[in-house]
Parts: structure tokens; sequence; C-alpha cells
């Protein structure tokens, strides 16, 4: 049996994703069969796998820290919340159903079997696992439908180690006050801690640390200072965005380019690229705030509930500032559920993403969608049609997208399945709409679209390139700040699950 470790912490977005990463990016290079797995995950930040499934996004790029492709298994219980109370569970990479918070949580534990399934399965193919938790362990009310933290860990037998997030503030308290509300059995599955996210000179918390492992009784596995450059990789946490919301214009960044932060906003990831783009400023619009009359481009984002969203889009007037930025010679792109809102008409006559009924469209593009309970979920290649470029990416929707007959050309022409052509671009070529989430990473097609917004746009950013690099920098940064021996030592106590 390999070996496996999990990475819980005190509370959520306190960097379990992130040394997860690092941690498989590490593993790998020293030759190691690593493989990242999460039991349970809650995002609308979602990939494509292989095998035509659904994972989160976190752990499609912890599969690329180890140099595999993703897998399904990885992410056996991925939760995609669609409203203030209900989510679609994708069970082994699949849409399984449409469950309430209430229902979600009286039923957990029979999903059990199918994360533990996905983990042997890994096992049997990898030197270690890295296994990453959910929010935090300590949640007590919780615990007893619990499969995400405690609870898979103790049906696996795997060792744990806690993560306190030292920029929030009180780490000892989170640290020693979790480990203390934990049960007996649970607490002796934790064997150390760590200490992320640290700023200044490491003698003066030498102190903090003593205390840490003194009243925890947890061994100290390391102090890990804050590394600026990790921002470069995807966020999986929608709490990324707050530090991103409408930042101060740039100087240094001429070209503008908008995208209103919708209420139920998935795979906000899309715009990485264009935000590491040194020649660009990218806004997120916040809920109240205009859409920023100097944007050369507004990008409407993909959504998990796209009536809903395209209902809070009008309430927040954004619809009358698209129409103001369109006929100031501005551009429009919607991705996903973007696109669904640009046409003339959603209809859901089956209620798939809430109550039954029928949306009228902005009416950027003569186009229709109905949306289906079938989810098309696949890696998509192809190319640009006004550019040439190719480009690759990957569809997540629910719904079909019908251009009016003959009215205008696609955006893009697809390589598979088969050779179709998908999306719609207007006439003056400043309206456009896809499915295809992550097109911007091909930099050919990204310096030829922001070229078609201001001609003498470098683009010189290489980005799938400068996302390798980041993954390298960040497993020298663990390599030095954590005690990697003993890690691979707990790792090994694993029992047999």
């Amino acid at each position: 049996m390999s070996s496996a470790l999990m990475l819980m912490a005190t509370c959520s977005n306190a960097g379990k994703s992130l040394l997860a990463t690092g941690l498989c990016r590490a593993f790998a290079r020293r030759g190691m069969r690593a493989r990242p797995f999460k039991p349970q995950n809650m995002s609308n930040n979602a990939a494509v796998t292989e095998d035509g499934g659904e994972i989160g996004r976190a752990q499609a790029l912890q599969a690329r820290a180890c140099g595999v492709p993703p897998h399904s298994r990885m992410n056996p219980i991925l939760l995609k919340p669609q409203g203030d109370s209900s989510a679609q569970l994708v069970l082994r990479g699949r849409l399984h159903a449409t469950l309430s918070a209430r229902e979600w949580h009286a039923r957990a534990r029979e999903f059990l079997p199918a994360a533990l399934e996905s983990f042997r399965a890994l096992q049997a193919a990898a030197d270690i696992v890295i296994v990453e938790g959910a929010g935090s362990p300590a949640e007590a009310n919780l615990r007893r439908n619990d499969i995400a933290n405690m609870g898979f860990a103790r049906a696996a037998g795997v060792p744990a180690l806690l993560i306190g997030d030292i920029e929030r503030g009180g780490v000892l308290a989170s640290l020693v006050g979790t480990t203390a509300l934990l049960e007996a059995e649970d607490r002796a599955l934790l064997r150390g801690f760590i200490v992320n996210r640290f700023r200044g000179d490491a003698r003066l918390f030498a102190e903090g640390m003593d205390i840490i492992e003194r009243e925890t009784g947890l061994a100290r596995l390391g102090l890990v200072p804050f590394l600026p450059e990790a921002a470069r990789l995807p966020d999986e946490d929608s709490l990324a965005l707050d530090a991103r919301a409408a930042p101060p214009p740039s100087a240094d960044a001429p070209l503008r380019i908008a995208v209103p932060r919708l209420e139920r906003m998935a795979n906000f990831d899309d715009f990485d690229p264009l935000r590491a783009e040194p020649e660009v400023d990218l806004v997120f619009i916040p809920p109240g705030a205009p859409l920023p009359g100097d944007a050369a481009a507004v990008i409407l984002p993909g959504s998990k509930s796209t009536r809903a969203d395209l209902d809070f889009l009008r309430r927040q007037g954004w619809d009358v500032d698209l129409r103001a930025h369109h006929r100031r010679g501005g551009h429009i792109l919607g991705l996903c559920a973007g696109y669904q809102m640009l046409g003339i008409r959603i209809a859901d006559p089956d209620g798939i993403e809430g109550t039954a009924g029928d949306s009228e469209g902005l009416g950027f593009l003569p186009a229709e969608t109905l949306l289906q309970p079938r989810k098309t979920t696949r890696l998509a290649r192809g190319r640009d049609i006004a550019s040439g470029c190719e480009i690759h990416g990957y569809e997540i929707h629910i719904g079909d997208t019908r251009p009016h007959a003959g009215d205008l050309p696609p955006m893009l022409a697809l390589e598979a399945p088969g050779s179709r052509a998908h999306g719609m671009t207007s006439r003056d070529g400043r309206v456009s709409g896809c499915y295809i989430h992550g097109i911007f990473a091909s930099d050919a097609f990204r310096r030829a679209w922001l070229n078609r917004l201001r001609p003498g746009v470098a683009g010189a950013l290489a980005y799938e390139q400068r996302i390798e690099e980041t993954l390298d920098l960040l497993a020298d940064h663990l390599e030095k700040h954590i005690n990697m021996e003993a890690l691979l030592r707990i790792a090994s106590c694993a029992e047999p699950a």
C-alpha cells in the first residue's frame, strides 16, 4: 500500500490547496509517483478530465504538478452551488443529483464508499497520495456526517497535518483550539502542524512555534513564508476574487478589460492569463458599480445559474452599460453562461436551474438556448476563425445554444468530436460568444484577441510556461521551509484502508 498524507486547516482559504500543489510537484521531482486527492470539494471552478469527468480546478492543477493528466477519481465528490441552498452533486465526474443543503448533510455518508473506492484506486498506482481536506475539521456539529475531513481520514486510515494561516491573526488560538475540539480518535490521526503565510523575521515567531507544539502535542513541520509569486497560479476559492475586484487603474496597463462579478460566477480562472498580461488592466466589477466607460472589452463570465445571474446583471444596470459600451465601439465576449445571456432567449421548461420558465436574453446575438438535464463535459481543441489561431480548452455546461439559421458566422472551428462550428460572432466582429473555457491560456489566440481590441498590444506572455515555472518555484519554496523527510515518514504510517 502506498503512502498517504492528508492536509487539513483551521479554516477555509488557509492555503491547503496551494501547499498540496507544491508538495505534489516536490515529490514528483524526486521521482515519486505522486497523486492528488480530495474526497469532497465545493466549488464552481471546475475542470474537465481526460475521462470526460468533472473535478475541482485545484485537483486539476495538482495533477499537473504531479505530471499526470487529471482524472475524475482525484475528486470523486464535487458540490457545485447553484443557489442559496442547493447544489449540483457531481459523483465520480458525472452529474448525479441536485440536492438542498439539508439533503446533502443528511445523505453525505452514503457517498463515503465512492470516495474510498476512488482513493484506493489512486493508491494502487501511486507512491504517495496527497489528500486535501475541506474547510475545518473542528466543526463538531457536522462531524457525524463528515466525509471531507476526519470522517474520511478515519475511514481511510490516513495520517493528517494541521495548517494554520498566520496572516489572518490568532494562529496560536486557531491551531490549539482546533486540536482541542477534535474527538480523541480524530486527534490521534494528527501528526504535525504547519504555519502558513508568515511575513517577517522567523526568529520573532520561534516562541509561538514552541507554544503550539507544547499545547497541541504535534510536531512542528514548517513555518512557510508568504510567497507572492503563488498568485500566478489559478485560484479555486471565490474568496480570492475579493482581492481582485476593481483595482485602481494602472498607467502601465492601458488596455482595460472589465468582467462583471456575477452572483453565481463560475470558472473565473478563465481570466488568469489576461490578468497576467502586463499591458492589460483586468477588473472584476463588484455589484452596485457601473461597467467602466473606458473598457476596451467586457467579458460576461460563466455562471452556475444562468437565468438567475442574468436577472442579477439587469438589477445592477449592467445591461444598460453593455449597450452603451457597444455603441461606443467596445467589444463584448460571452463565455459559457455569458454566451447564453448574449442571445435572444433562454428557456428552462423543466426547471433545471430552479423555477421553470423563459428569460429574455440581452439580444446581442441571434441565438436561443434550451436548458436540458444532459450535461456536456469534454475537452476541446480547434481554431479561432477570425485569426486562424489554435485554441484549447474545455466545455462544462447544461443546455444547447442554437443560432438562427444562416444569420452569423461561428466564432470557433472545433476538431473534436468531429469537425464542427462553434459559438457565434456578430457581423461587425465586436460581439462573440462560445462555450469553451480556458481559451485565453492559448498564447497565440490571446495575443490575436488583444490586438483586435487595440493593435500593437505585445501580449508576449507565455502563460503555460509561466505556470510550470511557478509550480517549480513553489516546490523549491516548500523544500526550503518544510521538513520534507518528516512528512514522508508520517505519510509512510498510513494504515491500509
